[in-house]
């Protein structure tokens, strides 16, 4: 198999890997150091750390990173202004714009490496930093293509670092109850599952904009234009635009007007994976934990106007997951754009949330929100209360990836982890992008029903840009 953009992808061990967890496997696939399986004391020292894309998510990421343990050293963005507040607050970290040049000059001085980039630059800066053997940690979601994604979880298996990905941890408290609960059978068996988010909360459904606008002196459009197609800059979407007048602001407001730069490139094809891209690996990685998914067999969508550039401004996506072990078959039901579920009586009478996951089983039900699990009705909610804790629970993101660096165990989102996670997301876009429904193959990684829609798991690379040369 050859990556979009021409590169060679082993088709022996890791693949074989990725696709054990696609078959419902739960273990992480990282390597385990030595002295972890001999219960060695864990190092206790300072893990350099490197920023790339540090204007955005990437500033307060890196607060969260230096409060786990980690010491910020240097930090590449291609925008100074941007991230004038992160070069402020780390004054010491040399400064870069390019991440090759970064990664060149700091050697062995760095020993991780954190990618707060918008989507269409994960891959490159991802496999340029696990070439060099630094640990690596990515924003959601792990890639912007599927075939971007195997090369680097592959790259990654091959380096033998520490990987992780910002996903909401399945780890914690609220992931490792819902395991809990779902194992016991509370439930019974699951065979529905319903996921919504109330993003976008940035532009989708909008065309090109006309004209050009100056490039900022800070800003280095080619550099963050990257490995995706030329196009002219466009600097704001001004008051009364479509752009701004259809963004969903009933529950955030971003505070930004950028055409594509800062925050609203989720909402283009050429630079981010829109709703479901962008918040799909937070909602799926506890479903992904507590009931053993791995590969979908089918993948279909319907979504308001889905226009050649950008993600609609609303979706539904439906993927169809074949029985796993003691697990029945599973039909998982994406909505976004501020479409949710129908409420089940067992939950009626209060609030249906913004944002939520919803499990059915054939003897109960269980609603996860960010503020918590509930159970229903009251039976289920009554032999949910004898369930033991029997999981460990972790301290999250940042420092699971802090302890991994320092040969503890694998973070619980890392690159072998999120690998299948991501790649049901991305497949959700396709099927939005493809209008519809199709047959997937993960072995095979193509559509067994429609092979004109195979375009949509790659892209080519351009301006000279290539995974090879990383």
């Amino acid at each position: 198999m050859t990556t979009s953009h021409g590169s060679r992808v082993p088709d022996a061990c890791s693949r074989r890997q990725f696709l054990r967890l696609s078959s419902g496997a739960c273990a992480a696939l990282t390597l385990v150091p030595a002295h972890v399986i001999r219960g060695e004391a864990q190092p206790s020292r300072k893990i350099t750390l490197a920023g790339v894309g540090v204007g955005g998510v990437g500033h307060g990421q890196l607060q969260e990173c230096a409060k786990a343990g980690f010491q910020i050293v240097a930090l590449c963005d291609v925008d100074a202004t941007y991230a004038r507040k992160s070069f402020d607050l780390w004054p010491q970290a040399r400064r870069y714009k390019d991440f090759r040049e970064m990664l060149a000059s700091e050697g062995d001085k760095i020993d991780g490496v954190y990618c707060g980039t918008p989507d269409h630059t994960h891959a490159l800066i991802t496999v340029a930093a696990l070439r060099r053997k630094k640990h690596v940690c990515c924003v959601k979601p792990l890639t912007r293509t599927i075939r971007e994604l195997r090369a680097v979880v592959e790259e990654a298996q091959r380096a033998g670092v520490a990987t992780q990905v910002t996903a909401s941890p399945n780890t914690t408290e609220p992931g490792c109850r819902t395991t809990e609960i779902i194992d016991a059978g509370v439930l019974g068996p699951v065979r529905e599952l319903h996921v919504w988010s109330n993003r976008p909360v940035w532009p989708q459904g909008m065309t090109r904009p006309p004209g050009e606008d100056p490039i900022p002196k800070d800003l280095d459009w080619k550099l963050w234009l990257g490995p995706a197609p030329i196009r002219p800059f466009k600097n704001v979407w001004h008051d009364g635009d479509y752009a701004l007048t259809q963004m969903n602001l009933k529950d955030w407001d971003p505070g930004v007007k950028g055409v594509y730069h800062p925050f609203n490139f989720r909402g283009w094809w050429d630079f981010g994976t829109g709703a479901l891209g962008d918040m799909g690996c937070h909602h799926f990685n506890t479903p992904f934990r507590a009931l053993r998914l791995g590969a979908p067999a089918h993948v279909q969508a319907s979504a308001t106007k889905v226009l050649s550039e950008t993600a609609p401004l609303a979706s539904i996506v439906t993927l169809e997951f074949p029985a796993r072990g003691s697990f029945p078959s599973l039909q998982a039901t994406w909505y976004d754009g501020g479409l949710k579920p129908p409420q089940p009586v067992e939950l009626s009478g209060q609030p249906w949330p913004s944002e939520g996951t919803l499990y059915i089983g054939e003897h109960g039900l269980l609603l996860s929100t960010w503020e918590g699990i509930k159970v229903a009705p009251d039976a289920a909610a009554k032999r949910s209360e004898g369930v033991a804790r029997t999981l460990p629970r972790r301290e999250g993101t940042w420092k699971e990836w802090f302890l991994a660096c320092q040969g503890g165990e694998p973070a619980g989102c890392n690159f072998s982890w999120a690998g299948p996670l991501t790649e049901a997301v991305l497949l959700g876009n396709a099927a939005i992008r493809a209008g519809k429904r199709l047959e997937w193959d993960s072995t095979r990684l193509q559509f067994t029903n429609a092979g004109d829609a195979d375009r949509l798991l790659g892209e080519p690379y351009q301006n000279g840009w290539t995974l090879e040369r990383m």
